[in-house]
């Protein structure tokens, strides 16, 4: 085993009691097609909410030693096809766009790809599959792009590239965005599909399978992440009725400057499909 191997080994030892969730998580087999959307569903109402305890995040520089959020609510589902896992956590502030010194808030699930996988990300031959929500790309998605006018009001500009060169050799000079990168923007999902397999390592799937819904309201985040139980393919967990795995989670206050890895992170939580 190699350094880094037996740091997070030694880590997710040291957090394996106080860093456990109260129960497993069970997903309860509902009626139903497609993905599962909404957050105010009658359907929540009826199960049963695991409370899952989140732990500082000091391993990878910059460390977030007093996370804004202490713990998550969660609520699994699956209708067959899909599995849906609610969360919600207290947030006294809705954070949906980001600058460059104000950040949104995020929440993300990780399910492993591998049996040897690390809760934190993942290791060299440990994947993990990992599905984060942003608030931002939310609200990209439901009321549009802001405009450089929106995010600074007071700024000035001379010339656009754009007015004066063609729209493909325009594209670099709009950033990651104009060179099409999904995490600047989501054309259809505010979820953004990954693996990883340690630190430094995440990226964006060619294949976008996950999706989801946020709403804020009076001081509570509630999200609903989905992915589909067989997404085929080395990069998704395949999943079934009666199956057991486990899922960890990751969430971002962004009023509290959380971005990157300065986050709160949870363990492995067990997790049953029900048959």
């Amino acid at each position: 085993m190699n350094l880094r191997n037996l740091l997070t080994f030694l880590i997710t030892l040291g957090f394996s009691i106080n860093g456990m969730a109260e129960d497993q998580l069970t997903a309860t087999k509902v009626a139903g097609q497609g993905p599962m959307l909404d957050v105010a569903d009658k359907i929540w109402e009826t199960i049963p909410a695991v409370t899952v305890p989140m732990l500082p995040q000091n391993v990878v520089l910059p460390f977030n030693v007093k996370p804004a959020v202490s713990e998550l609510k969660v609520k699994t589902a699956h209708n067959g096809q899909w599995l849906g896992v609610l969360l919600e956590w207290a947030d006294p502030q809705e954070n949906d766009w980001s600058l460059t010194d104000q950040y949104g808030d995020q929440v993300a699930i990780q399910l492993p790809l591998e049996k040897s996988a690390s809760p934190m990300m993942g290791n060299p031959k440990g994947r993990v599959n990992i599905l984060q929500w942003r608030a931002a790309l939310q609200r990209d998605l439901d009321q549009g792009n802001m405009t450089l006018k929106d995010l600074y009001p007071n700024a000035l500009v001379d010339l656009y590239p754009d007015k004066i060169l063609r729209a493909s050799d325009a594209k670099p000079y709009s950033g990651a965005l104009g060179l099409g990168n999904p995490v600047s923007h989501q054309d259809s999902s505010p979820v953004l599909d990954q693996i990883a397999e340690g630190w430094g390592t995440l990226t964006v799937k060619p294949e976008q399978q996950g999706n989801g819904r946020g709403a804020w309201k009076e001081g509570t985040w509630r999200v609903i992440i989905t992915l589909p139980l067989s997404g085929g393919g080395i990069n998704s967990p395949n999943l079934a009725p009666d199956q057991a795995t486990e899922m960890a989670f990751a969430v971002w206050e962004g009023g509290a400057k959380e971005v990157g890895s300065r986050k709160a992170w949870s363990n492995w939580v067990p997790l049953k499909l029900a048959p």
